[in-house]
């Protein structure tokens, strides 16, 4: 699957994020787009190369194919992967959280 101490590129993890439901390319970006208020946005070139490394990874799989038009999904393997990434998230907030806590303007 992945190694560990991998992190995923913030691309990366919301295509994986965004395919909890099937969907094909440009809805993923408008999802991407909305879920993240603007602030990430994907164009084709960039969805599609991760689209590609995904597809490689065994990460997603095409589910429908509807002439030019690719439906992906999430395999069980991506899935995983995508709960790695979110525990991991986690744990970097935590500690940021931890850190931050008795931090004042003083003290910075």
């Amino acid at each position: 699957m992945r190694n560990d101490t991998s992190v995923l590129t913030e691309s990366t993890y919301y295509v994986l994020l965004s395919l909890t439901t099937p969907k094909h390319g440009y809805a993923m970006m408008q999802q991407i787009e909305q879920l993240t208020d603007g602030r990430v946005r994907m164009g084709p070139g960039t969805m599609y190369g991760v689209l590609k490394n995904l597809l490689e990874k065994g990460w997603i799989e095409i589910v429908e194919e509807a002439g030019r038009q690719k439906i992906y999904g999430l395999t069980t393997s991506g899935y995983k992967v995508c709960l790695a990434e979110r525990t991991r998230l986690s744990q970097v907030l935590q500690h940021a959280d931890n850190l931050l806590k008795g931090a004042t303007d003083e003290k910075i």
